[in-house]
């Protein structure tokens, strides 16, 4: 390979406050346009930003999930620029004393573990929403503007230039995206536009320590975004660069569509923005206390608690890493265990069934009609041979549409367990009767016969036999 990757990822995350950085209005997503609005978040004359306090300690907790030092001073800026979405002609954000600085996260790729730098978390408002004629900018004929979102409290995440691929971006954007639902600072719903990813992307030749002109690709929505467009990015500056080209410092965005790049503008740097001193919000002093007081409140984050489940439960790197990557569903294991539930088989339905369920209804696991005792009560019926794994499946469906017991709709279905080794024998022996040919193709020494004859019967009894019983009753007689 010839060349190599060098990426950084600026990440905005919406903050879960119930009002803006700077006024009292809501920040509800998807109220009618332009009615979360007010004078302070749209900057008309003579009005005064008042800073959410909230907003500092959502930050704070952030920056100490992410390992960062956190500032015993710092202030806000104003970043000049002029578009249709931003009504103050300046957007009020932080410049040389962000609020965060020198953290890291590590990530795990192809058994791996890499550590990515993060270079600072500031705080800043967001800009309002264009609604694009056409499917992306770049094929629309005009657009409207939504000043909803304008002055919803961000947070900027800026990573190293630490990473080295679109599977390593991706990585990083999942934890990452994990760690901020940990701590309850932002929903991080890529689809509504609360998580956001700008990725910076150069190519140098492999061994070289020089840094090549990175080009910036907007507000990609999707982690799966994240990747591709980054790999197409890398490869097109490659082949650029191969082709004698030289690479243009430039903005570019992302169409899902095609799976291509495209140039949207030239990108400005630092001195264009014309940043200074936010005249209207003094600087402020964060105190040892508080900040400290902010780390105690801290949860138990993903990689301690994917340490705890391998270690207390014995479960795979792989099944403790997808259990733990949303509190919601953590917790949901936790509460399983607590009421009786074997933790790996608790991880298999959580992984399989339960999260079937759940995408085909939407929702999320606080807000599933069917809790962890419930569920955990579903496993203990199989695992005293009430019900099969297969009825199982079906009894969760009926439980979720319901919302009866798994007691209840067991018995209004007559799905209890054939486990009486009498009844069994008359049907295994009903079966062999019935089937010769594959009595004597498991005779010859065809073992797959077998599988026919089981299914045979499990037909029969739509599913109720107890399988080992039957497995044990059918080889007794074949071998008769």
């Amino acid at each position: 390979m010839k060349y190599e990757s060098v990426i950084g990822l600026e990440v905005h995350t919406e903050l879960k406050t119930n009002t803006k950085i700077f006024c009292g209005c809501r920040t509800t997503f998807g109220a009618p346009p332009n009615t979360n609005v007010c004078p302070v978040c749209l900057g008309l004359p003579g009005v005064l930003p008042v800073l959410n306090k909230r907003v500092v300690e959502f930050a704070v907790r952030a920056g100490l999930a992410l390992n960062c030092k956190i500032a015993r001073f710092t202030k806000f800026d104003r970043k000049n620029y002029y578009y249709p979405d931003l009504p103050k002609n300046f957007q009020t954000s932080q410049y040389d004393l962000p609020i965060c600085e020198n953290g890291y996260l590590d990530i795990e790729v192809n058994g791996e573990t890499r550590r990515i730098g993060i270079t600072r978390i500031h705080m800043e408002e967001d800009a309002g929403k264009l609604v694009h004629s056409g499917d992306t900018i770049t094929d629309s004929d005009s657009s409207n503007v939504d000043y909803n979102r304008t002055g919803v409290p961000l947070l900027e995440i800026v990573s190293e230039p630490d990473l080295r691929s679109g599977e390593e971006a991706a990585a990083y954007m999942e934890k990452l995206r994990s760690i901020l639902e940990y701590i309850r600072v932002s929903d991080v719903k890529m689809e509504e536009g609360s998580l956001r990813c700008d990725a910076n992307v150069s190519v140098r030749e492999v061994g070289a320590t020089e840094l090549g002109t990175k080009v910036e690709m907007k507000n990609i929505n999707s982690i799966r975004g994240v990747m591709r467009s980054i790999e197409y990015e890398a490869q097109r500056q490659a082949e650029a660069l191969e082709d004698g080209e030289t690479i243009v410092q430039e903005t570019r965005t992302w169409d899902e569509a095609t799976g291509v790049t495209r140039t949207m503008r030239v990108k400005e740097g630092a001195d264009d923005y014309r940043y200074f001193p936010e005249p209207d919000l003094t600087p402020f002093v964060l105190t040892g206390e508080y900040i400290e007081e902010i780390r105690r409140s801290l949860p138990e984050l993903p990689d301690a608690r994917k340490e705890r489940y391998m270690q207390t439960y014995g479960l795979s790197a792989y099944d403790a890493n997808v259990v733990t990557l949303s509190r919601a569903m953590a917790e949901y294991f936790d509460a399983m265990v607590a009421a009786g539930a074997d933790p790996k088989e608790s991880v298999n339905w959580l992984m399989g069934d339960f999260s079937m369920v759940l995408n085909e209804h939407g929702g999320t696991p606080e807000t599933a009609p069917v809790g962890p005792n419930e569920l955990a009560g579903l496993l203990a019926k199989i695992a005293d041979g009430t019900i099969s794994g297969k009825i199982a499946k079906g009894v969760l469906r009926d439980m979720w549409d319901s919302g009866k017991s798994a007691d209840t709709i067991i018995d209004e279905k007559g799905l209890r367990q054939i486990s009486d080794t009498g009844e069994l024998e008359k049907l295994v022996r009903e079966v062999v009767a019935a089937n010769p040919q594959s009595v004597a193709d498991f005779r010859a020494g065809k073992k797959k016969a077998v599988g026919f004859l089981v299914g045979q019967l499990m037909r029969a009894t739509k599913g109720r036999a107890n399988p080992q019983a039957v497995n044990e009753l059918l080889l007794r007689v074949l071998q008769e």
